[in-house]
C-alpha cells in the first residue's frame, strides 16, 4: 500500500488532481478546493491509503499540482 498526504489548506482548486485521478479526487461545492475522497484528517493534512494500482495516476496528480501540496509515500 501507498499513502497520499494532501495539504488541503493550501489548495487553489485548479482541478489537475481530478483530471488524473477522479476516483480519489473531487471538487468541494462549498469552497472550490479539492477533496481527497475517503481520507482522514491528521492535524493539518489529509491521508489516504491507496493500492499500487492507483499509484501511477496519483503520482501524476502530485507532479502536476502547481502548488505541490500532494505527497505520495510508497
Amino acid at each position: 500500500m501507498a499513502k497520499i498526504i494532501y495539504y488541503r489548506n493550501k489548495c487553489i482548486g485548479c482541478t489537475s488532481c481530478i483530471e488524473h485521478a477522479p476516483e480519489q479526487w473531487e471538487i468541494s461545492s462549498e469552497d472550490g478546493k479539492a477533496d481527497l475522497k475517503g481520507s482522514k484528517k491528521n492535524k493539518n493534512n489529509y491521508v489516504l491509503e491507496i493500492s499500487y494500482g492507483e499509484l501511477a495516476e496519483n503520482e501524476e496528480a502530485a507532479k502536476d499540482c502547481p502548488v505541490r501540496i500532494i505527497k505520495i509515500i510508497k
